[in-house]
């Protein structure tokens, strides 16, 4: 009698954005491991530190090299020094890990996966590590997928409004203090943010190169190209910091290689279970404040250019850390648990 293969899980960054959100949609979704661990860097001593999934008080546990070992996929949502040291060993100890920063996003050996465009790739070839993109980078390739394949894209312009929890709890905390420091008259601190975020729009918060682009700016492209397996595919961006806690906004302007009509992007994008279109066409119901916490790429507004033949400009607002991150890292789970279910059936 065949015995049921034993699916095993680890969280690397437990109380990190990203962990807490892998975490819960791991709960949720009742992904059907087996058991799960969960470790962050700074816990020292055992017992001290203590989180819950399902219901039932867990044990955060202290990192070390030793503790990763058993393990069958392993999420990484540390910081990126921590990702690294943690995906150098998954070959060693034989473990599967998804790195949810842009820890392994440069790195020509690792895949960088999107789901529903290149996922194909984990199916065929077991990898030590998987890298999950920029949330920028998943709502853009998602985007042009469906158009590519359907009427083919000549040229793709996109301004990405970002929101402050890129960079994790500082900026959450730095947008909510100096809020309630302007209305109460207080001084403000800046830490994250060399300017003032509250109230504000930052046309870039990273050291601009001689082309006056920022390497996050030059990350996403590179990766949209990755993805799609085009090199030379005609895109450019521009990241604006917005005040917003969550949710990155996309206005895309997309050259179509053949005739379209707006209902024609609209069927496209009804197809896929990633997208939903909104219906009203009276007032702006796709924002920031009705997506934050949803779980799909959220199709505001597409509109057809009358001076530029088969250009259109799409408005996207998609949540950084469910879509953005963690739903997309549970897809890539899910094609490791099949291939792993396949292999124990096998034996």
């Amino acid at each position: 009698m065949k015995t049921k293969k034993k699916f095993r899980v680890g969280v690397v960054g437990t109380d990190s954005l990203r962990g807490r959100e892998i975490k819960s949609i791991l709960s949720v979704k009742k992904f059907p491991l087996t058991n799960i661990e969960f470790f962050d860097p700074d816990v020292e001593a055992e017992y001290s530190k203590l989180t819950e999934f399902q219901d039932e008080p867990k044990v955060i546990h202290h990192l070390a090299p030793k503790s990763l070992e058993g393990l069958d996929l392993v999420f990484l949502a540390a910081d990126n020094e921590t990702n690294r040291a943690c995906g150098r060993l998954a070959r060693e100890m034989n473990f599967q890990a998804i790195d949810l920063g842009e820890a392994f996003s440069g790195q020509e050996d690792v895949p960088l996966i999107v789901a529903g465009v290149n996922d194909g790739i984990v199916a065929r070839e077991r990898f030590p590590v998987i890298a999950n993109p920029h949330p920028a980078t998943i709502v853009l390739s998602s985007l042009l997928h469906c158009l590519i394949g359907k009427f083919g894209v000549a040229k793709t312009v996109a301004f990405i409004l970002q929101p402050v929890s890129a960079f994790d709890e500082s900026g959450i905390e730095e947008l909510a203090s100096q809020s309630a420091a302007l209305l109460s008259s207080a001084s403000l601190k800046k830490n994250v943010f060399k300017e003032q975020i509250a109230f504000n729009i930052l046309s870039h918060t990273e050291a601009l190169g001689a082309d006056g682009f920022s390497s996050g700016e030059k990350l996403v492209i590179a990766e949209v190209k990755r993805v799609l397996s085009r090199p030379d595919f005609p895109i450019s961006l521009t990241i604006i910091q917005a005040p917003v806690f969550h949710t990155y906004s996309i206005m895309a302007y997309i050259e179509l290689a053949s005739e379209a009509e707006v209902r024609d992007l609209e069927s496209v994008y009804k197809e896929s279970p990633f997208f939903k279109i909104s219906s009203s066409s009276g007032s702006c119901s796709v924002s920031c404040i009705s997506v934050a916490g949803k779980e799909q790429i959220f199709i505001g507004q597409i509109k057809k250019e009358e001076v530029f033949p088969n250009a259109f400009w799409i408005w996207t607002v998609t949540d950084n850390l469910t879509r953005g991150s963690a739903l997309n890292a549970l897809e890539i789970a899910k094609i490791i648990f099949a291939s792993k279910a396949q292999e124990s059936a096998s034996l």
